[in-house]
């Protein structure tokens, strides 16, 4: 009863989980392009010159770091919704998000290999990704059957949706 109740809970966080890899996996190209067009390049090379002399754990700090700024933007998103200019507030908490993620893949990059000299590090990152694959593999059917429903063709759920909607409708117009 209880594992039927916290299905749906599950699901929604796989979902959230598996946003936060698609954007991931969709902003480190674009990261990339971007190091690549201005002068990130030099910075990326001159960055990894200066982890490759620090420690493991002063790497983690360097990794952790950068993220810490964007916090405060978080926070004007969340002002800004409790002020109800919502399109800004969702504007600016999306590009907080994203340039948060970008950011992360960016440093990331750079301070994997110091990164993966600890052991509880690679412990985690490979619990991560176990969990992406876990996540994944709870959303794909999910993800089937609304594509499934979506695509409809005049048979299943949908269908029998918008018949009951459409008896609900005449019924309405019959009471009118």
């Amino acid at each position: 009863m209880l594992r039927r109740l916290l299905q749906p809970v599950w699901v929604l966080l796989a979902i959230i989980f598996l946003i936060e890899a698609w954007l991931w996996d969709r902003l480190e190209p674009i990261v990339a392009a971007v190091v690549a067009a201005i002068p990130l390049h030099t910075f990326k090379r001159w960055l990894g010159e200066r982890i490759d002399t620090l420690s493991p754990a002063m790497t983690l700090i360097v990794f952790v770091v950068p993220i810490i700024p964007l916090f405060p933007l978080k926070l004007v998103g969340v002002w800004l919704l409790m002020h109800e200019h919502w399109m800004s507030a969702v504007f600016t908490i999306m590009f907080a998000k994203m340039l948060g993620v970008g950011v992360t893949a960016f440093i990331f990059d750079v301070t994997r290999p110091k990164l993966m000299e600890m052991g509880w590090f690679v412990k985690l990152y490979r619990f991560v990704m176990m969990l992406r694959a876990k996540a994944k593999e709870i959303v794909d059917p999910v993800k089937a059957r609304i594509m499934e429903i979506i695509s409809g063709g005049g048979e299943g759920w949908s269908a029998r949706t918008l018949r009951l909607i459409l008896r609900f409708r005449k019924s309405v117009r019959a009471a009118r």
